[in-house]
């Protein structure tokens, strides 16, 4: 038995090994290449390290397009849609968890609904609402269409289905109203499953593209994900230019993923033992 446990382990070890390879090479391969000139970016055979270290890809960058603004519109767009959803991602959790209202059921089926429908069906109607509201190429306009989702919303709901109803029915006895049952006492046993949906909410819209790029049209608004489609997107392809743009959007996410790892796998794991 410690014979075939010591070869499961040292199995697993391997697999785990060579998977961490898988993802970590690629990193690293571009935090290097973001260093090389245009001509050990594209030799041939291909380097891992540079013959000759420079800076001269994030100057280019830098005086093509306005990084330092897009990396501010980004943090400004990606936080305070986290903040705002899941804020409300909450509280239309605890209520379709905790609370009984008329239509409950059937509210909460069309919202799971839609989860299915692409962005690219309801893109246009989107686009269209907001040019009526006068919000294009706004912070408003680009926060607002995102202050709830679905996914947040049934994520949520999940968590305050399995804590027990004890908890609130303690609340009510010591005269407390629904908010504040919702806020001082259910809320705080669910901080891993809010900070794992914060650092979903955060990533997806710091990563997301098309939706930024639909929204702004000036140079001032864009996004990362926009600023790098516009530079990647001219007739001639700077291949190092790309790479050490594409090194500054990640690497606020690899430090934020380095810090609060934690709660993400914490959220993670009480997911899957709610389920």
């Amino acid at each position: 038995m410690r014979k075939k446990f010591s070869v499961g382990n040292t199995v697993g070890f391997i697999l785990t090994f060579l998977v961490a390879l898988t993802i970590l090479i690629p990193i690293f391969w571009l935090i290097v290449s973001a260093f090389k000139t245009d001509a050990g970016v594209i030799s041939y055979p291909p380097r891992f390290f540079p013959d000759e270290w420079t800076i001269n890809q994030f100057k280019y960058v830098t005086d093509s397009i306005p990084i330092f603004r897009m990396l501010g519109n980004t943090v400004i767009f990606s936080g305070c849609v986290t903040v705002i959803s899941v804020l409300f991602d909450s509280m239309a959790g605890y209520a379709f968890a905790r609370m009984n209202f008329k239509g409950k059921k059937m509210i909460f089926s069309i919202i799971l609904l839609t989860m299915m429908v692409p962005f690219q069906v309801i893109m246009t109607p989107l686009y269209i609402e907001v040019y009526k509201l006068n919000l294009l190429d706004t912070y408003l306009g680009l926060i607002l269409p995102r202050a709830t989702s679905a996914y947040g919303i049934y994520m949520m709901a999940s968590f305050f289905q399995g804590l027990p109803k004890s908890i609130e029915e303690s609340g009510r006895i010591d005269g407390m109203g629904e908010f504040r049952i919702f806020w001082s006492l259910m809320l705080p046993l669910c901080k891993p499953a809010v900070a794992s949906l914060a650092i979903f909410h955060f990533m997806n819209n710091w990563n997301d593209l098309l939706y930024p790029l639909m929204l702004t049209s000036s140079a001032s608004m864009r996004t990362l994900s926009a600023g790098l489609a516009v530079l990647v997107g001219n007739k001639v392809i700077k291949y190092g230019p790309t790479l050490a743009a594409t090194l500054i959007s990640i690497l606020p996410l690899l430090i934020l993923y380095i810090f609060f790892q934690r709660y993400f796998v914490e959220g993670i794991a009480a997911g899957g033992e709610k389920e």
